[in-house]
């Protein structure tokens, strides 16, 4: 076990924010399970980990596989002894094409991934969690800008992110009793290998092509620690960071 004692799971570590956050919170202490579905993105996460001195556990796993996210708690528990935080943060979208052309496949996969693999590790973390000792811990979900908001031609993704804020609202209601919190944070922007295309200019939903402006992954980084570090009797239930000047607030 590290200083804090803490051990947070994170999904989707391989890139991104989900290995911005994973680094954020080994700097912090924690001993952090790296899951993912490339272990060679894991590896490199792992990698840049070591200097923290704090302990890193890989598991490559596909969060839509019962069986799969069954194995990644299960190893947690084995390796660490417990679960203090959960950052349910994989995710993928489909092609952006027009409803009408999307495939079932194409839904399937970015409601397995966005929102079923959320439930899953939910659930898992629940058993976990409720039972050891002491008591509880801390979900966080990455909801995204999309949440509240679509982008045009993100139905899967857009109708993921919407029913994640419904799950995490039943997530922190059904936790309570097991001193299990659970919040949200919606990112909008940040500089990832997904967000590269906002330099280039992405469609807008009056039509036209625009480049949007992007933030430092680290600040997302900064927020994921702060909501874990907080005591169980206080959450932050909805977070949004964002870049300052992109378009969510207002019209057009």
């Amino acid at each position: 076990m590290t200083a804090s004692g803490k051990v947070a799971v994170v999904t989707g570590a391989g890139t991104g924010i989900g290995k911005a956050s994973a680094l954020a919170l080994l700097k912090e202490g924690y001993s952090v399970v790296l899951a993912g579905r490339r272990r060679e993105a894991l590896d490199e996460t792992a990698a840049e980990g070591k200097a923290t001195g704090s302990p890193t556990l890989i598991v490559p796993t596909d969060v839509g596989d019962p069986a799969a996210v069954r194995a990644l708690f299960s190893r947690t528990v084995e390796t660490f002894g417990r679960l203090d935080v959960l950052f349910n943060n994989a995710g993928l979208g489909a092609p952006p094409v027009p409803l009408e052309d999307l495939t079932y496949e194409q839904w399937k996969s970015v409601l397995d991934a966005n929102l079923t693999g959320v439930f899953l590790c939910t659930q898992e973390a629940f058993r976990i969690m409720k039972s050891q000792q002491p008591r509880g811990g801390r979900i966080i979900n990455n909801g995204s800008i999309s949440a509240h908001a679509p982008r045009p031609n993100s139905a899967p993704y857009t109708s993921t992110k919407h029913a994640v804020t419904g799950l995490t609202k039943c997530t922190s209601l059904d936790g309570r009793k097991y001193d299990i919190a659970c919040g949200q944070i919606d990112v909008g922007n940040a500089e990832t290998p997904l967000t590269q295309r906002m330099k280039k200019g992405v469609p807008q939903a009056n039509g036209t092509v625009a480049v949007e402006p992007v933030m430092d992954v680290q600040h997302v980084a900064s927020a994921v620690v702060y909501m874990a570090s907080l005591p169980l009797d206080a959450n932050v239930q909805f977070l949004t960071v964002m870049a300052t000047k992109m378009p969510f607030v207002g019209r057009g």
